[in-house]
């Protein structure tokens, strides 16, 4: 199955350069469930065709909050219109969820809880899975239709679905041990409490649920491409 992965951010330039760009996350993620990927950079204003340039989509995470003024997010927000409107299945994380959130009617914010950063748990139906989390943005208010499919303690729509067709979450399945590491010392310093920043360092070496989120993703586009 092919695969669109909409870029609305980059890694920093020391960390692209030892464990790739935010696609190259995505691809070693959802190794090995069968999917081929194209990279359209929508931050950069380049975008697909048209909604039918692959099969599924996934929107990646982004340093940029949903709400602010760049050129690049109307488009993206008037595609992800029309691929829900057209049931082309979409699957969204951090920022992708977020702005699939906004472009349906709901509302992104800085919470005022501060931030998630590190592993943290999640209750996906009674079930607990542990994933990376980096964001301070979260989605305050629903769209109309929206479901809730997992939620913390911090983080109250920590996954949504809309309809069959829509799949996203707040944490970060594609950030590993590394990542969070590199993140903390990178772009850490100064904007995360430093409180939180020592938390974080106490997990990176403790395994996260990332393949399970990474099979229930793939399975997802999987059983929606030729619906």
């Amino acid at each position: 199955m092919h695969i669109g992965i909409l870029q609305t951010g980059r890694a920093p330039d020391d960390l692209r350069d030892t464990l790739g760009d935010y696609p190259s996350m995505f691809e070693r993620l959802l190794d090995g469930h069968g999917l081929t990927f194209t990279t359209w950079p929508v931050l950069d204003n380049v975008f697909p065709p048209d909604i039918d340039a692959a099969e599924g989509w996934l929107i990646t995470g982004s340093k940029h909050g949903a709400y602010e003024d760049h050129a690049w997010i109307p488009p993206l927000e008037d595609f992800i219109r029309q691929a829900h409107a057209a049931r082309r299945p979409m699957v969204g994380v951090c920022f992708g969820h977020q702005i699939i959130a906004q472009a349906l009617g709901g509302k992104v914010e800085k919470f005022p809880g501060g931030w998630a950063v590190g592993r943290r748990p999640y209750d996906f139906d009674g079930k607990m899975l542990h994933l990376n989390a980096w964001h301070q943005d979260q989605v305050t208010e629903l769209p109309e239709g929206a479901r809730v499919l997992a939620s913390n303690d911090f983080c109250r729509y920590a996954a949504l679905a809309y309809g069959d067709d829509i799949f996203t979450v707040q944490p970060h399945p594609e950030y590993d041990g590394r990542v969070i590491d590199a993140l903390i010392r990178l772009r850490g310093p100064g904007v995360v409490p430093d409180d939180r920043l020592a938390q974080a360092r106490e997990t990176l070496d403790t395994p996260t649920d990332a393949q399970k989120m990474a099979r229930r993703m793939a399975d997802f586009l999987k059983a929606r491409a030729h619906v």
